[in-house]
C-alpha cells in the first residue's frame, strides 16, 4: 500500500476525490490517503490595501504544505496552478485536470444597487488573489468593462468568509462557490454573473506514471458513481461545513442545485489550450518567468498515467 499525504479538499473542488477516499476506491488501487489541513493558520481577513496578486503569496493555502514537504500532492484552479507550479522550490508539477469542473458565482447583497455586470464598474469587488474565483472574476468582467474598471480588493479563500465580508459591506460583490452560492440565493443575494473553471493536479515526482494511474483509475470509478447518481452525493456539500458553520447546517440537499455540480473523468491539460492559458495570466501581469506553458506540466506522467488510466 502506498501512501499519498494530500493537501485537504472540499467538495466544490474536490468531490470525486472525497468520494473515492471514503467508498475505499483508493485503497482497492493500493493508495493509502493521507489528508494534510493546508487552512491552518491561513489569514481570513479582508485587505483593501492590496489590489493586486503583486507581492502576494500563491503558496498562502493552495501548495503551502506542499511547498514545506509535508504533502506530496494537491489540486486547485488551473490558472492558479500555473503560477504555483512557476515558482515552486520543491519540483511541483501539473500533471491533469482534476475531475470537478468548479462553479462559481458573482454575487451583490440583497440592498445592492448593482443589478447587471457592467454597474460593478470602479466598485470594489473582492477577490483571492491565485484563487480560481480570482481568476474567474477577471474573465467574466473583462467582456462588460475595459480592465482598468475592474477594481479588485484582495478577499480571503473559502467561501464562507468573502460571504461574511459581503454582507458586512466590505465590497460590492464577491465571487462564492458551493454550498455559498445556494446559501447566499437563499438569503437573498443576488447572482450577476457565473461561470465554470478547471483546475488541475499538482505533484511532486514522488508521484510517478503508475501511482498516478492507480489515482485516476479511483476518482474515475468516483465519477462514475457520482454521474449514475448526482442526488445522492450532493449532502457532501453540506456535510463538509455543517460543523463549521450553522447556517449551511440548516440547508437542505433539495437548496442546492444539481446542475452545478459537474463531474468528469480527469484528463490531460490539451496543450492548446495550456498556451492559451498562459499568454491569458502573462496578460495581467502574472507568470513572467515561465516561456512555455508546457515547462509548467509534468508532459510524460501526464500522458502515460491518463492513457494507462483508460
Amino acid at each position: 500500500m502506498k501512501k499519498l499525504v494530500l493537501e485537504t479538499t472540499a467538495p466544490f473542488q474536490g468531490l470525486a476525490e472525497l468520494v473515492a477516499d471514503r467508498e475505499g476506491l483508493f485503497e482497492k488501487e493500493g493508495i493509502q490517503i493521507e489528508w494534510a489541513d493546508r487552512e491552518k493558520g491561513v489569514d481570513k481577513s479582508v485587505q483593501k490595501d492590496v489590489t493586486s496578486p503583486e507581492g502576494v503569496n500563491p503558496f498562502a493555502s493552495h501548495g503551502k504544505l506542499f511547498e514545506e514537504g509535508k504533502a506530496d500532492m494537491y489540486n486547485a484552479c488551473e490558472w492558479g496552478n500555473y503560477c504555483r507550479v512557476q515558482d515552486t522550490h520543491q519540483g511541483g508539477r501539473q500533471l491533469g485536470r482534476r475531475a470537478i469542473v468548479c462553479f462559481a458565482g458573482l454575487y451583490v447583497r440583497p440592498q445592492s444597487e448593482v443589478y447587471t455586470a457592467q454597474q460593478l464598474t470602479g466598485k470594489d469587488i473582492g477577490a483571492p488573489f491565485y484563487f480560481g474565483t480570482h481568476y474567474l472574476i477577471l474573465h467574466m468582467l473583462e467582456g462588460f468593462m475595459k480592465r482598468d474598471k475592474i477594481k479588485l480588493v484582495r478577499a480571503p479563500n473559502g467561501s464562507r468568509y468573502r460571504y461574511d465580508a459581503l454582507l458586512a459591506g466590505e465590497y460590492e460583490a464577491t465571487c462564492l462557490t458551493e454550498p455559498y452560492a445556494s446559501l447566499a440565493e437563499k438569503e437573498g443575494c443576488r447572482l450577476i454573473t457565473s461561470s465554470f473553471l478547471h483546475g488541475t493536479e499538482v505533484a511532486s515526482d514522488k508521484v510517478d506514471t503508475d501511482t498516478y494511474t492507480k489515482f485516476n483509475r479511483a476518482v474515475k470509478e468516483a465519477v462514475k458513481r457520482i454521474n449514475a447518481n448526482r442526488a445522492s452525493y450532493m449532502h457532501y456539500f453540506i456535510d463538509y461545513y455543517k460543523v463549521k458553520d450553522p447556517r449551511v447546517a440548516s440547508m437542505k440537499v433539495e437548496d442546492l442545485m444539481e446542475s452545478r455540480v459537474v463531474v468528469v473523468d480527469p484528463a490531460p491539460i490539451p496543450q492548446e489550450e495550456a498556451n492559451r492559458t498562459a499568454e491569458w495570466i502573462k496578460s495581467w501581469g502574472m507568470l513572467g518567468e515561465t516561456d512555455e506553458a508546457s515547462d509548467l506540466i509534468n508532459i510524460e506522467v501526464q500522458q502515460d498515467a491518463h492513457a494507462a488510466a483508460k
